[in-house]
């Protein structure tokens, strides 16, 4: 009898350590998740933005500047829900012909004290993306 309990209570804390792992994981995030999202938010984006009247007519891909914005900031507010950090989307250029954007998310990881402890140096981390759509006829 005393074996089963301590197979039910290896269970349980084995089950426990897995939920924490599972809620630190969705907590914090790193520079290099940060760069494949914006990566992967902004190929989906200039993809959803094509105008698709202006390709049929002439062959040639070209964006709308203001549907790749509204676009960009819906898809990276949605999917940067549980990170509550302060961050700063620049768009730096953007041209509609032939697709290019350049992209900077600055994103403030707070201050901390290196040597002095009067004077906290704040820290910001930029994440730098330029993009071009690239499609063969």
């Amino acid at each position: 009898m005393k074996w089963s309990f301590a197979g039910v209570g290896l269970i349980t804390f084995g089950l426990i350590g897995l939920v924490l792992l599972m809620l630190f994981e969705t907590a914090t995030t790193t520079n290099e998740n940060d760069y494949y999202l914006l990566k992967e938010i902004t190929e989906a984006s200039m993809y959803d933005s094509i105008d698709v009247a202006y390709y049929r007519s002439t062959g040639r891909l070209k964006i709308v500047q203001e549907k790749f914005v509204e676009n960009f900031v819906r898809r990276y507010s949605e999917s940067t829900v549980v990170n509550l950090g302060d961050y700063t989307i620049s768009f730096y250029d953007i041209m509609e012909e032939p697709p290019k954007v350049s992209i900077i998310i600055t994103k403030g990881i707070g201050e901390y004290a290196i040597y002095d402890p009067d004077e906290p140096i704040e820290f910001d981390v930029q994440n730098v993306l330029n993009a071009i759509l690239e499609y063969r006829n």
